[in-house]
């Protein structure tokens, strides 16, 4: 397959915000987008969503802060950022000169912190949509993350959804029993789509020390281990809304990237790959243009929530 041809096989709109291909990068694994720059070719990417922003600098978790498991990895960052104002300031500005699409990752530890941070970001030049991550704890209310109590998770959206200006992305926690209903919540509230998988809830032990191999304790499972787990939330949600659905979770190559396409995802965000390889976005870009003959299609588009089941 000629690159024109890829290229043009693999563009698609979302949200009103075209892309250049379906892949983009997840949020918390490729920094602020520009310290990649000189790793790969910022234009190749389909989008870029920067590391969480907060309404104030956050120094994050004691280490250690990864750990490699089996076919996967944990982290616990603590969403260590430099706070949106310094991000409107010093990184965005050095993004404008790409063609890529820019999404920036929003969380707080109440509603008043992903409203502040959103207004901040409404006059920012340059970004193309918000995606909030509601797997923190809601702090004014006992702790609990919004994205597993259905009553904070409505709250939040639809307060961010009255001020936000640009398209919204709730990315959705898999810490719950059944991913359906908070689907739903994001949809009546007003998000415009939805991104998932977050990491799981997980626990790495030293048998010798008898102590966490992480310093926070727990830590998020992401990578191929959590694929297949991921690949059924996106099928379920996909089936439970009419929102644009974009999959997160252990994607390594274009065929990964295809099935979450097959399964109902309309873009894909790729993470832990990028540790191993941070030009892992475009290769995966790459190899999905050159399956899609063989998938009997010209166009991602045409893959999209062609799953079946039985």
């Amino acid at each position: 397959m000629s690159n024109s041809v890829a290229i043009s096989g693999l563009q698609t709109t979302v949200c009103g915000i075209h892309f250049r291909n379906p892949v983009l990068t997840a949020s918390g694994t490729f920094g602020y987008g520009i310290e990649f720059e000189k790793l790969c070719d910022l234009n190749d990417l389909g989008g870029i969503v920067v590391k969480g922003l907060s309404r104030e600098p956050i120094h994050g978790n004691p280490p250690p802060r990864l750990w490699e498991a089996s076919s996967g990895m944990i982290n616990s960052i603590g969403l260590q950022n430099i706070g949106v104002r310094a991000f409107v300031a010093d990184k965005l500005p050095l993004l404008r000169k790409y063609r890529t699409p820019v999404i920036a990752n929003v969380f707080g530890y109440a509603a008043e912190d992903y409203v502040e941070v959103v207004q901040i970001l409404n006059d920012a030049d340059g970004l193309a949509a918000c995606e909030l991550n509601v797997s923190c704890p809601n702090t004014r209310h006992g702790g609990l993350a919004f994205g597993v109590d259905e009553v904070a998770l409505g709250d939040l959206v639809s307060r961010v959804r009255a001020v936000a200006r640009h398209p919204l992305i709730v990315k959705l926690s898999p810490n719950v029993a059944a991913i359906e209903p908070f689907a739903r919540i994001a949809e009546q509230s007003g998000a415009d789509a939805i991104s998932l998988v977050n990491t799981f809830v997980s626990l790495a032990l030293d048998a010798r020390t008898r102590k966490a191999r992480i310093g926070a304790g727990y830590g998020g499972l992401s990578g191929p281990a959590i694929k297949p787990i991921a690949l059924r939330m996106v099928q379920q949600a996909a089936q439970a809304v009419k929102l644009p659905v974009i999959g997160i979770g252990g994607i390594a190559s274009g065929e990964d990237a295809a099935e979450f396409l097959i399964a109902g995802a309309s873009l894909v965000e790729v993470g832990t790959a990028t540790f191993r390889d941070p030009a892992a976005p475009v290769k995966i870009a790459r190899q999905l243009g050159n399956l899609l003959p063989g998938l009997g299609v010209q166009r991602v588009g045409e893959l999209v929530g062609t799953v079946r089941l039985k």
